[in-house]
């Protein structure tokens, strides 16, 4: 599903983060992206989503060379994908169910069928009964479940989460984990950056872990909770 190919990056007047790296990710793969703060991990979700172009080498979705793309075929590849965010990205004039509705309205998909889709989304997150609440008003965890919400509500084949637990306490994270395990349950392809693999509960998962320039791709194995 997703392939690095020789794939190196760098930002301009910096060094690399990553030199000639290659793995692959199939779908319905569960992985964690690890290493330390400014390791590349972010850089590294961003260059499978497309938002980010490759110093050299290729990436692969679905067969389909995106560091190839035009920029104006980026908006389509990126319907593919659902962007969970650690500091939410909500749109705080908006109640839960405009911030839910968002991706689709960029899709032209308004109407009932819309509104069927958000109150989906919002039922499987558990914030159904928050359709009205404005964002400031739930409280962090229900933030990141809502930003979720708004992740799967295009129902993606792939859901790229940034630190999706941070700055909340063990339970609301355990929760988190939890909800982004159970859309991997029905076939999603999930990718989670994160520094603290304690959070993960007790399911298989691959591991990413960028060290030194390098990523190395680990296999399948058990949660440690």
């Amino acid at each position: 599903m997703i392939s690095f190919n020789n794939v190196s990056m760098r930002y301009p007047n910096s060094a690399h983060l990553f030199r000639q790296v290659s793995f692959s990710i199939e779908k319905g793969d569960f992985v964690l992206v690890t290493g330390q703060s400014g390791a590349g991990k972010s850089t590294l979700l961003k260059l499978m989503a497309g938002i980010e172009p490759p110093s050299s080498g290729h990436i692969l979705i679905n067969e389909q060379d995106i560091s190839q793309l035009h920029p104006n075929a980026i908006p389509y590849l990126r319907r593919r994908f659902g962007l969970v965010f650690q500091d939410h990205k909500l749109l705080y004039d908006r109640n839960s169910f405009d911030n839910v509705a968002l991706p689709l309205s960029i899709q032209g998909i308004t109407g009932e069928d819309a509104a069927r889709r958000v109150r989906a989304a919002l039922d499987k997150v558990g914030l159904l009964n928050k359709e009205k609440a404005m964002p400031i008003t739930l409280s962090g965890g229900e933030q990141q479940r809502l930003a979720i919400a708004r992740a799967v509500v295009s129902r993606p084949s792939i859901v790229i989460a940034d630190e999706p637990t941070g700055g909340l306490d063990k339970t609301a994270s355990l929760e988190i984990m939890q909800l982004l395990k159970a859309f991997n349950d029905v076939g999603v392809t999930v990718i989670i950056a994160m520094h603290d693999v304690a959070q993960v509960s007790t399911i298989a998962y691959r591991t990413l872990h960028i060290e030194q320039q390098t990523i190395s791709a680990m296999p399948a194995q058990a949660g440690i909770l």
